[in-house]
């Protein structure tokens, strides 16, 4: 019985996960064709700036170390607003909402920096969320370590260990994906009002963990 419950925990703490790392696809999708910039994936914008600086582009290379600046802040106050509100994660979800509501507030239609830093500063928060599922580590904004987890294993597996925990890393991943194309679709479609989408979708997340037991965050969902 104990096994079971450890198993169900386990499986709904990966779901969780991945709505989450849906609402990061979504959110870096839409962030991306509505200004030019990642609004989670940092490793492409450290990238783009130093091009942009190699390049001369000195006015790209300032606004893009502005947001890793902005991501790095976000991801300070998360950990600031879980110590405040005793570590449950209801309350950090509702500050991603608000601040994805902001960002659709912010836009107008045009290639404007404002709309994009409430939406930098809410996916740096979001990454404090969750950090570890049942002892499996897990990345939620972005993808590079869940791959590289995942590709760790399918070595491990082909040298002979037995043992598939690593194939859960696939879900982030997934994630991720089906929330970028759901999230690209939404701004080629309705660019008006796509920032407000993952906002909603952050709420019901914020909804969903208000009612998770105490213990189950503990148990499962785990900070460091």
């Amino acid at each position: 019985m104990s096994e079971r419950r450890g198993a169900r925990g386990t499986v709904t703490g990966f779901v969780f996960v991945f709505a989450i790392s849906m609402l990061a696809g979504i959110s870096d999708a839409i962030g991306f064709l509505a200004t030019g910039d990642f609004v989670s994936f940092m490793s492409g914008n450290t990238t783009r700036f130093a091009i942009a600086f190699a390049d001369w582009r000195f006015d790209d290379a300032l606004r893009i170390a502005m947001i890793l600046a902005v991501f790095v802040l976000g991801n300070m106050i998360g950990a600031i607003a879980l110590h405040v509100t005793g570590y449950r994660i209801w309350p950090l979800l509702l500050l991603v909402s608000a601040l994805l509501a902001a960002s659709g507030i912010l836009f107008d239609g045009t290639h404007t920096i404002f709309a994009l830093v409430p939406a930098v500063l809410a996916m740096g928060a979001l990454n404090s969320a969750v950090e570890s599922v049942a002892g499996h580590p897990v990345s939620l904004t972005y993808v590079t370590g869940a791959l590289s987890r995942l590709g760790k294993g399918l070595g491990r597996l082909v040298t002979g260990t037995r043992n598939f925990a690593f194939l859960l890393h696939v879900v982030p991943w997934l994630g991720m994906l089906v929330g970028a194309i759901g999230g690209a679709f939404l701004q080629i479609a309705l660019p008006q009002i796509a920032f407000y989408v993952p906002a909603g979708l952050a709420a019901g997340l914020a909804l969903t963990a208000f009612f998770l037991p105490v213990q189950f965050e503990q148990d499962y969902l785990g900070r460091t």
